[in-house]
C-alpha cells in the first residue's frame, strides 16, 4: 500500500518554467505532512526524463512550456505511466481546452491563481479517488457536451444500465471513493472497479469526465 493510508506521503513532481511560481507551491505543500514534493521540472521533455528514474503518484503539468508543453506531454505520460494522476495547470480557463485535456487524461485542471490549499485538496483527492472537479472542470464539461449535442458530434452509445450500475454511476459522479460505494452498494471494492469499466464500455465513455458527460446527457444527474 502507498500513500497517506500506508503512512507514506504522496510523491508529486511539478512542471513548469517559471521558477517562482514551483518555489511558491513547493513552499506550500512542504508544510504538508502528506505530501513529498520530490523532483522539479522545467518543460515536458525533462519531465519524461526524470519519470525513467521516479515514480509520482501525481504530476503538476504546465500548459505553456518550452521545448515540449503540457498538452504534448500529457498524452506519453498517459501512454507510459497510465497509473500517474495528472493535474493541469495554466493561466487560462478556456472551457474548450479543460474539455480536451480532461477527455485525453488529465484528472482535473487548476487556474495558476488557485490558492495553496486548492493545490493540496486537488493532490489528494487525484490521489485517492482519481478526479478532482471544480466549477472550472464542471462547466467546461458542460459546455463540451452542449457542443458536442449542437453539432452532432461525440453522441453517446444508448446504454441500458443496471439498477445497480445507475446507482454507482451516481455515486461516483457525487466524488464518492472506491471504498465508499462499495460499503453504501454493499458490494467489494474490485467490484465497483469493474462496474466503472462496464459503465465506460456500454456509454461509449473513455474516461471518468465522459462518464459525467454521460450523466447529466441521460439526466441521471441534476445539472448544476
Amino acid at each position: 500500500m502507498k500513500g497517506p493510508e500506508s503512512g507514506n506521503p504522496i510523491k508529486v513532481i511539478i512542471a513548469d518554467d517559471h521558477t517562482l511560481f514551483r518555489a511558491g507551491v513547493k513552499t506550500a505543500l512542504s508544510i504538508k505532512k502528506d505530501v513529498d514534493l520530490i523532483a522539479e521540472a522545467d518543460n515536458g521533455m525533462q519531465l519524461l526524463n526524470l519519470l525513467r528514474h521516479l515514480e509520482p503518484d501525481v504530476i503538476l503539468l504546465d500548459i505553456q512550456m518550452p521545448i515540449m508543453d503540457g498538452i504534448q506531454t500529457l498524452p506519453e505520460i498517459r501512454k507510459l505511466y497510465p497509473h500517474v494522476k495528472v493535474i493541469i495547470l495554466s493561466m487560462h480557463n478556456d472551457h474548450s481546452m479543460i474539455s480536451k485535456l480532461m477527455e485525453i487524461g488529465a484528472n482535473s485542471y487548476l487556474t495558476k491563481n488557485s490558492d495553496s490549499e486548492t493545490i493540496y485538496q486537488a493532490i489528494k483527492t487525484c490521489y485517492e479517488q482519481e478526479f478532482f472537479f471544480n466549477e472550472l472542470t464542471n462547466k467546461a464539461l458542460l459546455n463540451g457536451l452542449r457542443t458536442k449535442r449542437a453539432d452532432g458530434s461525440g453522441i453517446f452509445q444508448e446504454a441500458s444500465l443496471t439498477e445497480k450500475e445507475l446507482t454507482v454511476l451516481k455515486l461516483m459522479c457525487e466524488e464518492r471513493t472506491t471504498k465508499e460505494i462499495a460499503d453504501i452498494v454493499d458490494i467489494s471494492p474490485r467490484t465497483v472497479e469493474a462496474i466503472r469499466d462496464k459503465l465506460k464500455t456500454k456509454t461509449g465513455s473513455k474516461s471518468m469526465a465522459g462518464l459525467v458527460m454521460y450523466a447529466i446527457k441521460n439526466k441521471i444527474i441534476q445539472q448544476q
